[in-house]
């Protein structure tokens, strides 16, 4: 017998909303067939970054032959730093043929192409309330510099605006409560 096909969850949100510590501790937590996708990426790996676990660290060569050949389902320079991040569709259709619940965290724009592909995903966008609050987070990384802490809460600023295209919204106040109120939102898609 096989598995029923799984459902294709898109997440976005604004940098520094706390989404892949809220989406870590989901599929740590959460008792759904969860997966994360791990997307593809121009960018050298940080310390502590694994091929295939964070990210699949292609070379810019590899990755633009693969966007060639419409291996993926969205791709995008992000930030003006000439990296490009992109989700491959093998990732996500092998983990959907599989049973898996496949969770895409993805920006606005990458969600809208996915969308046109997949119009039935589950879409969620995960903030912290408020742009201040997102800037106060934003500086008390201190890992980023002042004209990208202007770049990002710009970017930011344009997200939210689009906020009104996803089904749900979780406001990130705190990650015990945004990691129960996803999954609970989660549970009542699942119908088998």
């Amino acid at each position: 017998m096989s598995n029923p096909p799984g459902k294709l969850i898109i997440i976005s949100g604004p940098s520094g909303a706390g989404k892949s510590t809220v989406v870590n501790r989901l599929l740590a937590e959460c008792t759904l067939p969860l997966t994360l996708s791990v997307s593809a990426t121009t960018r050298h790996p940080r310390p502590g970054e694994t091929h295939g676990k964070e990210y699949w660290f292609l070379s810019p060569e590899d990755f633009a032959a693969r966007k060639a050949r419409g291996d993926f389902l969205e791709a995008k320079e992000v930030f003006g730093r000439g990296y490009w991040y992109g989700t491959l569709a093998e990732t996500v259709s092998s983990g959907l043929k599989s049973g898996k619940w496949v969770i895409l965290e993805i920006d606005v724009h990458g969600a809208a192409t996915v969308l046109e592909v997949h119009p039935d995903a589950i879409t969620i966008f995960i903030h912290p309330g408020s742009l201040a609050e997102l800037e106060r987070r934003l500086r008390n990384r201190g890992t980023e510099s002042e004209a990208n802490i202007s770049r990002r809460l710009e970017v930011a600023s344009e997200e939210l605006a689009m906020m009104h295209r996803y089904t749900h919204e979780v406001i990130n106040r705190e990650v015990d409560q945004a990691v129960a109120e996803l999954c609970t939102l989660l549970q009542k898609y699942d119908l088998g």
